[in-house]
C-alpha cells in the first residue's frame, strides 16, 4: 500500500471529560442569515449580539450532508494521489520517492496553512469561506492537472493543500455550530463521514479512472467533483458567522490554552499509533496478502480487499463514536478506542498469518481508529467554544503531522523490528494515548478561551 495516505481520519478520519463535556459557553453563538451569498468576502463581523433563536437549526443534518459531499471531495483528492504515484514519476520522468513527496507537500501545506487560514477567515460568513475554499482546491488540483514539470506540480500542490486546509476544519466547526451542544458529535460524525466514504469509494474509483486514462484524468476529476459541490453550497447553506475575537493574535490564542495544547499533543500520539500500521498495511499482512516479507510482492487484490474492510468498518465505527461522544462525553470514547487499539494492535501479529484472522483484526482495528476522530475534534471544540474553527483546525494540522511521523517512524520500525512487530510498536503510542487522556480532565477553555468568550456572555454569569 502507499505510503503517506492521509485519511483524517481517516478527515481522512479515520473521530474527552468522565462525564459529557461542559464547556464554558454552550456552543459558539452564531447568526444565521439566508440571504444569497455575497459575491465578494465580507469584512470581520463587528461585535453585535448573536442570534440565539437562530441555533440550533433543525435541519442541520441535510445541511451536514452537503458539507459531507465537500468532505468527500477533499478526502478523495487526498487518498488517490498515493494510488497514481507510479504514473506521475513515469510522466514527469521523476523515481517514485520524488512522486511521493507531493503527498509530503501537501500534507505539510495542510498543517501549517490550516490554522493560519481559519484565523485570517474567521470573521467572514462560513458559506464564503467554504466556497472559497473549494475553489481554491479546484484551482490547485486543475494546475496540478496541467503541470508539465515536478517543480510547478508541487507548487500545484499547496494551493490544493491550502484549499483542503480552508474548507474541512470549517465545514466541520459549521456542521456543529448548527448542531449546537447536544448534536455537536453527531454533527462532526457526519462531516467525517465524506473522509471515510472518500477511502472507501472516491480513492478507488479515482485510481481506477487514472488507470484507464492517466493520472492527470484523474487529477481533473478531482476538479470538477468540488465545482459540483459548490452551487448546493451557495444555495442551500445559510450565512453563518461565529463571533470571534477581533485581530488575528486574539484568534490564535487557543495556543497559549494549555489545554488545547494538551489534546492537540494527545491528537499526534493517538494518530501516530492509527497510521503506522495503517501505511504499512501490505508489509503487515504480507504472509496473507504473499510472499513477500517486505509487502512488496503481494497480491493487490486481497490488499484492496482490506482496505475495503477497513473503510466500510470505519465509517460505521466514524458515525456511532459520534452518537457516543454527545451521550457519554468525548474524552470517554477517546480513552475506551485507544485502549482498544492498544489491545487490537497487539493481537494483530496473530492474525496476520490467516486471512479471515486478519479481515477481522483489519475490520476491527478500523471501527476503532475511526472510533477517536470524531470525539476528538468534540474535545478541542469544546475547549475553546469561541473559536471552534482554530481549534478544530488545529486538531486537523495535529492529525497531518501524525501522518507525516507515522510513515517516517514506521519505515523505521519496519527496518528495526520488522513488519510482523510495528503493531506493537503502534500498540505502545495507543497506550501512551490512553495514558494522557485519562490524566487530562480538563472540561472547558482556560484562559485563552475565556478571553475570546464575548463581553455580554461574561456578564451574564
Amino acid at each position: 500500500m502507499p505510503r503517506n495516505s492521509p485519511s483524517h481520519p481517516p478527515s481522512c478520519a479515520p473521530a474527552t471529560p468522565v462525564a459529557p463535556v461542559t464547556p464554558v459557553t454552550s456552543a459558539a453563538p452564531i447568526a444565521l442569515d439566508v440571504s444569497p451569498a455575497p459575491s465578494t468576502p465580507p469584512a470581520p463581523d463587528t461585535a453585535s449580539p448573536p442570534d440565539a433563536s437562530a441555533a440550533p437549526a433543525g435541519n442541520w443534518r441535510f445541511h451536514g450532508a452537503v458539507l459531507a459531499l465537500g468532505t468527500f471531495v477533499v478526502g478523495t483528492d487526498a487518498f488517490v494521489i498515493a494510488g497514481v504515484l507510479p504514473s506521475i514519476a513515469a510522466d514527469l520522468h521523476i523515481g517514485l520517492g520524488a512522486a511521493g513527496q507531493l503527498v509530503t507537500t501537501f500534507a505539510i501545506g495542510y498543517a501549517l496553512l490550516s490554522p493560519l487560514l481559519a484565523a485570517c477567515t474567521a470573521g467572514w460568513s462560513r458559506r464564503t469561506v467554504l466556497i472559497t475554499a473549494l475553489l481554491v482546491f479546484a484551482l490547485g488540483n486543475a494546475a496540478t492537472a496541467l503541470a508539465p514539470t515536478y517543480p510547478l506540480a508541487l507548487a500545484a500542490r499547496v494551493v490544493a493543500a491550502a484549499g483542503a486546509a480552508l474548507y474541512t476544519p470549517n465545514a466541520s466547526a459549521t456542521a456543529a455550530a448548527l448542531a449546537g451542544e447536544a448534536a455537536r458529535g453527531r454533527a462532526f460524525a457526519l462531516v467525517n463521514t465524506g473522509l471515510t466514504s472518500a477511502l472507501v469509494l472516491g480513492a478507488p474509483l479515482g485510481t481506477a479512472v487514472g488507470g484507464a486514462y492517466g493520472w492527470r484524468t484523474t487529477m481533473w476529476l478531482v476538479t470538477v467533483l468540488p465545482l459540483l459541490v459548490v452551487p448546493l453550497l451557495a444555495a442551500r447553506l445559510p450565512r453563518i458567522r461565529i463571533d470571534t475575537p477581533r485581530g488575528l493574535r486574539r484568534r490564535l490564542a487557543p495556543l497559549a490554552d494549555r489545554s488545547i495544547l494538551y489534546v492537540l499533543a494527545t491528537t499526534v500520539v493517538v494518530f501516530v499509533a492509527i497510521y503506522m500500521p495503517f501505511e504499512y498495511i501490505s508489509a503487515v499482512y504480507a504472509p496473507v496478502l504473499g510472499h513477500g516479507a517486505s509487502g512488496g510482492d503481494t497480491d493487490s487484490g486481497l490488499a484492496a480487499v482490506l482496505l475495503l474492510v477497513f473503510g466500510v468498518c470505519g465509517t460505521a465505527g466514524n458515525l456511532v463514536a459520534g452518537h457516543l461522544a454527545d451521550r457519554f462525553g468525548p474524552r470517554r470514547v477517546v480513552l475506551a478506542a485507544a485502549l482498544a487499539l492498544t489491545v487490537v494492535f497487539g493481537l494483530v501479529p496473530l492474525s496476520r498469518e490467516w486471512l479471515p484472522a486478519a479481515l477481522v483484526a483489519v475490520a476491527v482495528s478500523g471501527w476503532v481508529s475511526f472510533s477517536v476522530t470524531t470525539p476528538q475534534q468534540h474535545r478541542i471544540a469544546a475547549l475553546a467554544p469561541q473559536a471552534q474553527a482554530v481549534v478544530v483546525s488545529l486538531n486537523a494540522a495535529a492529525i497531518y503531522l501524525a501522518v507525516s511521523l507515522a510513515g517516517g517512524l514506521g519505515g523505521i520500525g519496519v527496518e528495526t523490528v520488522g513488519a510482523a512487530r510495528l503493531p506493537w510498536v503502534a500498540a505502545g503510542f495507543a497506550l501512551a494515548a490512553a495514558v494522557m487522556t485519562a490524566v487530562h480532565r480538563g472540561r472547558g477553555g482556560g484562559r485563552a478561551a475565556h478571553r475570546a468568550r464575548p463581553a455580554t456572555d461574561r456578564r451574564s454569569r
